[in-house]
C-alpha cells in the first residue's frame, strides 16, 4: 500500500477492478484519511475524481460507495459493450501514435507473463490497461469516458475469466492472449476490418464466462432473464 493522494487513488482503482472492494461497498472517509496520512479534504478530492471516472458514487449525506452492479447496469453493459469496443478499435487504427503501440506491446508482455504464472490480479489489471491504451489511441473525447466505464464493469464481471478452473477455461485464456497479439499486429498495419473482427471474437470469448459470474449455478434461469437476447444480438 502506498501513501498520499496518488497512493489512495491507485489503490482504490485497483481494489475496485479486482473486486477486493465489493460493488456497493461503503468507503470510510475517516479510516482512509488515517491509513494514507491525509486530511479529509484530499480524500474527498480523490473521491470526486473517482466518481467522475465511474468507480464510485457519492451520495448526499450518505458518503461514498463503490459503484454498484445491478440488473439494469448489467443489461446496458451487454447491449453496448461490443459496439463501443468496435468503434474504439476503428478509431485506434486511424489515430494511434507509435509510442502508444509500444506501450500496448509492453502491456501485452506483462499480461502474457501473468497468464503463464497464473497471477490473476495482474491479469485483471494488465488486461484493463491493454484496452485503456486502445481507447487512448482512439483520441475520441466522447467514446473514451464510455470505454472507461465499461472497462470497470468488464473487469469486475469477468474476473473469473482470469481464474480458470477447467481445461476449456485455460484454452480461452490462451486464446485471449493470442487475440491481444492480433490487435497489436492489426493496429500496427492499419487493418481496421481485422481489428473489428477481433473485437467480436474477443468479446464472444469472455461473454460466457461473464454470464457464469452473473448467474451462479442454480440461479441461471432467474438471473439471466432477458440477458441472452441482449448479449447474443451484439456478438454475432
Amino acid at each position: 500500500m502506498k501513501s498520499g493522494k496518488n497512493g489512495l487513488y491507485d489503490d482504490l482503482k485497483r481494489q475496485i477492478l479486482t473486486m477486493e472492494l465489493d460493488p456497493d461497498q461503503d468507503l470510510d472517509e475517516v479510516s482512509l484519511s488515517e491509513r494514507y496520512g491525509l486530511s479529509r479534504t484530499p480524500v474527498r478530492e480523490i473521491f470526486r475524481r473517482l466518481e467522475g471516472e465511474g468507480y464510485i458514487d457519492i451520495r448526499a449525506n450518505r458518503g461514498a460507495r463503490v459503484v454498484p452492479m445491478n440488473h439494469q447496469t448489467l443489461r446496458h453493459f451487454f447491449l453496448v459493450a461490443p459496439m463501443i469496443y468496435a468503434a474504439i478499435g476503428r478509431l485506434a487504427v486511424q489515430n494511434f501514435k507509435p509510442k502508444q503501440l509500444a506501450d500496448l506491446t509492453d502491456t501485452q508482455e506483462r499480461f502474457r507473463t501473468a497468464s503463464v504464472t497464473g497471477d490473476a490480479l495482474s491479469m485483471v489489471l494488465e488486461n484493463n490497461r491493454f484496452h485503456e491504451i486502445i481507447g487512448e489511441m482512439s483520441g475520441n473525447a466522447y467514446l473514451q469516458p464510455s470505454l472507461g466505464r465499461l472497462l470497470i464493469d468488464h473487469a469486475r464481471i469477468g474476473h473469473t475469466f482470469f481464474r480458470p478452473r477447467t481445461d476449456d477455461m485455460h484454452r480461452r485464456l490462451r486464446l485471449a492472449a493470442d487475440h491481444h497479439d492480433g490487435f497489436i499486429a492489426a493496429i500496427g498495419s492499419h487493418d481496421e476490418d481485422t481489428v473489428v473482427d477481433l473485437v467480436f471474437e474477443h468479446w464472444e470469448l469472455s461473454r460466457e464466462n461473464m454470464e457464469m459470474f452473473i448467474a451462479p449455478q442454480g440461479l441461471k434461469a432467474d438471473a439471466l432473464v432477458g440477458m441472452p437476447a441482449a448479449s447474443s444480438g451484439e456478438s454475432s
